[in-house]
């Protein structure tokens, strides 16, 4: 079932039209303003409308799956629990937000200072990111018609890692990482900032992250909000909210 709140609005109808955006307040003084205004209204003219929605992915579990819960503890030779109880508190989303590089990400892992191999975790995290079951045919299928495709998503500059090995911007635009934003989910400011870069209405958005607390921020700042538990269910939750998707045929992805 789709996963909104109810204040949430959830009807494909729901979602404005192009002409519901809002428009770019423009204002000079110069003599040459009525030529330029009719020369962008031209060109305005001549592209076709924005197409609606714009879909914001979360990556981590969404669309790739996360090597935190397994892979790491591993590495270090450690249960989850152990992990949790030795690494710093806030290192890794200090690290998220840009606040620290890498370097000083070693430094300060663990609360007690030890120092491990950070390029083995590096290539362990590598050799561990893989799109989840399903998530590529809908991206794929998503561009073929296209959709306006996001990345939305609390990650540290190796988002470059994950890149480098998926090439995920096949399908999306990493515009929207908290390592270069300087802001983390669930912030309304993250939601306020994608919004205002978009230049679109809230509701004109579909944001998608395994996560409901991320989902309940998006809510509360008007975007339309699905919870993502696998790929069969986000097609049929998008389906639900008016998103058409091109067919994919055996390999056509592939060959891209």
């Amino acid at each position: 079932m789709v996963s909104l709140l109810p204040r949430a609005p959830c009807l494909a109808s729901s979602i404005p039209k192009p002409t519901a955006l809002r428009p770019p307040c423009m204002a000079s003084t110069s003599a040459a303003a009525p030529a330029a205004a009719a020369a962008t209204a031209e060109a305005s003219a001549s592209r076709p409308p924005r197409k609606l929605p714009v879909l914001l992915f979360d990556v981590m579990d969404t669309v790739v799956r996360d090597p935190f819960y397994h892979h790491i503890p591993a590495f270090f030779q450690m249960s989850m629990k152990e992990l949790l109880e030795n690494k710093h508190p806030t290192a890794w989303s200090e690290f998220e937000m840009g606040l620290i590089d890498e370097n000083e990400l070693a430094k300060k892992f663990f609360n007690d200072g030890r120092s491990f191999d950070l390029e083995g975790l590096k290539a362990c995290m590598v050799r561990a990111y893989e799109y989840i079951d399903g998530v590529e045919d809908i991206l794929y299928s998503l561009k073929q018609n296209n959709y306006e495709v996001h990345a939305f998503t609390n990650y540290p500059v190796w988002y470059q890692l994950v890149e480098e090995k998926l090439k995920l911007s096949k399908y999306l635009s990493w515009t929207f990482c908290s390592c270069t934003v300087g802001k983390r989910k669930p912030s309304p400011d993250f939601y306020l900032h994608a919004v205002d870069h978009l230049n679109v209405d809230p509701a004109s958005c579909i944001f998608i992250d395994d996560r409901m607390t991320n989902i309940e921020a998006a809510l509360s700042v008007g975007m339309v909000g699905l919870q993502f538990k696998n790929a069969e269910v986000l097609k049929k939750d998008l389906c639900s909210l008016g998103v058409e998707f091109a067919p994919v045929h055996e390999g056509e992805i592939q060959v891209q």
